[in-house]
């Protein structure tokens, strides 16, 4: 198949007129400014895991990230849908076609974000997207990593990107430095053949690299996720804050950009139903559970590990691989 991949045609997708527009659209999407492979994100104590979401129309969305982001379709029924690489879950979909749609002013998720294991995967990823016209909201540099944004049929929000070597990662005083500077999209395509879409399905290396959400505040939600969950801030900034584990740039970021002073989540409605942070050291999930259950945090147990809830109602999942 022969693609017209231009600049221009990246841009359309984009919604945008220009670099700078896309740039802007990645910054709505995570942070202005703000802010390896997989194989650093994941030898870190803690490293997320998998996501559920509540859907209404299950198929629409299953399809989409099979299509789109190149997911495999691992188990599928009337009521659910599992998808991952490799053999590995990476996503489950939960079909609640009476649920009402989750407004964007609540708190939830942001944006699940999908790591790449190689630059020129993101190359040959994106010649796939534009080949199929799928809508973008916009792309960006972020020094760190390299970013493109987009939605699935239900408006939840999802980064594709992959990241710099971890040498080339600036820290000062604990924090990273970060940024929404325009993706240089002619050099990440020089990549790969842009006439050619190779791009299948996702790469055995994709995992979710790290997860963006909406909070109602956020000294409360650094207490939860840094004081009581054991994330470590690596910035702030403009109304959000990004944590990681064992000096990655971030594993979660969370804003208030459209959430401030959100109450709790209705967990009926659409979106994020839960995810996991998953760790090999059973000392730490220790110390997790201490301290959720010292801080009056509600704790479910379960086989490999515990749910807790975080203040506005999104559950998070602390499990031992």
């Amino acid at each position: 198949m022969t693609i017209d991949l231009t600049r221009r045609t990246l841009l359309q997708l984009a919604g945008a007129t220009s670099l700078a527009m896309a740039a802007a659209g990645a910054a709505r999407a995570e942070g202005t400014p703000q802010g390896g492979g997989p194989t650093y994100a994941s030898r870190t104590p803690m490293r997320v895991g998998m996501v559920t979401l509540r859907v209404k129309n299950l198929d629409k969305v299953a399809d989409y990230y099979r299509d789109v982001i190149g997911l495999t379709v691992m188990e599928r029924s009337a009521s659910a849908a599992r998808l991952g690489t490799a053999g590995i879950p990476l996503l489950v979909l939960e079909a609640r076609p009476d649920a009402e749609m989750e407004p964007r002013k609540a708190a939830g998720l942001y944006h699940t974000a999908f790591l790449m294991p190689k630059r020129k995967d993101l190359a040959r990823w994106l010649v796939h997207a534009a080949s199929h016209r799928v809508p973008m909201s916009g792309f960006a540099d972020h020094l760190v990593s390299e970013s493109v944004y987009l939605d699935d049929p239900e408006g939840n929000g999802i980064e594709v990107y992959a990241d710099r070597d971890p040498s080339q990662w600036q820290w000062s005083e604990g924090s990273v430095k970060m940024a929404s500077d325009e993706l240089n999209i002619p050099d990440l395509l020089s990549l790969t053949n842009t006439r050619v879409a190779d791009y299948a399905r996702a790469p055995d290396g994709l995992r979710i690299g790290h997860m963006h959400l909406r909070v109602g505040d956020l000294a409360q939600a650094e207490n939860f996720y840094h004081g009581t969950v054991g994330l470590d801030p690596t910035r702030k900034r403009n109304g959000a804050a990004f944590l990681s584990s064992g000096r990655y740039h971030h594993h979660l970021g969370m804003n208030v950009w459209q959430s401030q002073g959100a109450g709790q989540r209705d967990d009926q409605a659409t979106g994020l139903a839960w995810f996991s942070l998953v760790t090999e050291k059973p000392d730490l999930l220790a110390a997790q559970e201490e301290r959720l259950r010292k801080g009056g945090t509600k704790v479910t147990a379960l086989a490999n590990g515990l749910e807790a809830i975080d203040p506005w109602g999104t559950r998070v999942r602390l499990i031992r691989v």
